[in-house]
């Protein structure tokens, strides 16, 4: 267990580290989450309620790809597509999802429920192939259970 006065050393050390910039992130995401994605006039205010250039903040909006600079579904598929899932098969869930959405890859439904990425990797290696719905991490996937997982995904968008 950690002794009470490093821990406070710790935070104080981190709680002092924290600039502008290092935030910014979290306020395009709380911006994401309100807006669906980015628009220019959101980048616009993020970098006036950061106090950074919009240059700085769309370097940071268009290096992360949970930041979207365009619009998406109301639920954002990420397929991971790393060497790890590759190798397990994330070529046919990829697939599996295009024929069952009838979009490509980028695209979203006609009824603008989901939006289908492929991703770097999603840290689940061990589980792979996996996808990432909103904040919701799926591995060991099968057909089957991408079909279980878009049907019970969209009866929650249906209900919102």
């Amino acid at each position: 267990m950690i002794p009470e006065s490093l821990k406070n050393e710790l935070k104080a050390r981190v709680d002092a580290a924290v600039t502008n910039r290092e935030a910014a992130v979290d306020v395009l995401k709380d911006l994401q989450r309100h807006y669906g994605w980015l628009t220019d006039e959101t980048v616009l205010a993020a970098a006036e309620i950061l106090g950074l250039s919009p240059l700085q903040v769309e370097e940071l909006a268009t290096f992360y790809e949970l930041i979207y600079r365009r619009p998406v579904g109301k639920r954002v598929i990420q397929v991971c597509d790393s060497i790890s899932c590759w190798s397990c098969g994330c070529d046919a869930i990829l697939n599996h999802l295009q024929e069952r959405l009838g979009v490509e890859p980028g695209g979203t439904t006609a009824d603008g429920c989901f939006t289908l990425i492929p991703c770097a990797c999603l840290g689940n290696c061990g589980e792979g192939p996996t996808m990432m719905i909103g904040d919701t991490l799926y591995g060991l996937l099968t057909k089957e259970r991408v079909d279980e997982i878009l049907e019970k995904e969209r009866k929650l968008v249906v209900s919102e």
